[in-house]
Order: structure tokens, then C-alpha cells, then sequence
């Protein structure tokens, strides 16, 4: 925070500036909060203060067999590119 001048110790002129943050401060956290309900697509409806995100989704376990598998399809996806790429070339 930026060091004050002892000549801004005026009482009158701090009370106006510290209005003016507040209303500053009020005005931003309401486009936040519109921004948060756009982003959760909702708009007119104000936020839940207080609402709990939803918890994450669980991740799906893949057997040894399966990524062995998959591991293999994509192994012969890219065989079958690079076989197709040195024909063309």
C-alpha cells in the first residue's frame, strides 16, 4: 500500500475518499456477481451466497486389460497414419 502524505491526514478528505472506495467496492462486487451467474447460466437469478460447488466427478477406473488395449488401438491408428503419410510422400 502506498505511503500517505502527512498533509492527507484531513479528516474530511479521508472520510470522501474512503466513501468513494466503498462505492467503488459495492459496485464491482455487483458485476461479479452478475458475471458468476452468467457464468453458471443463470442470469436475473442472484447467486446463493454460501452455495457449496458441486463436488467433482468420479474417475473412471480402467483395468490393466482395457489400457493395454486402448494403448494398442492407438499405437495401430498411428501405424496406419504413418504408413498412408510415407505413401503420399
Amino acid at each position: 500500500m502506498p505511503k500517505v502524505a502527512t498533509s492527507l491526514k484531513d479528516t474530511a478528505f479521508l472520510n470522501a475518499a474512503l466513501e468513494g472506495l466503498e462505492l467503488q467496492k459495492s459496485r464491482i462486487e455487483g458485476q461479479i456477481q452478475q458475471v458468476r451467474a452468467l457464468l453458471r447460466g443463470r442470469v436475473g437469478k442472484p447467486a446463493a451466497a454460501g452455495a457449496a460447488p458441486k463436488p467433482a466427478r468420479k474417475r473412471r477406473v480402467l483395468s490393466a486389460a482395457a489400457r493395454r488395449r486402448i494403448a494398442m488401438a492407438q499405437k495401430k491408428r498411428w501405424a496406419e497414419y504413418r504408413k498412408q503419410k510415407a505413401a503420399a510422400a
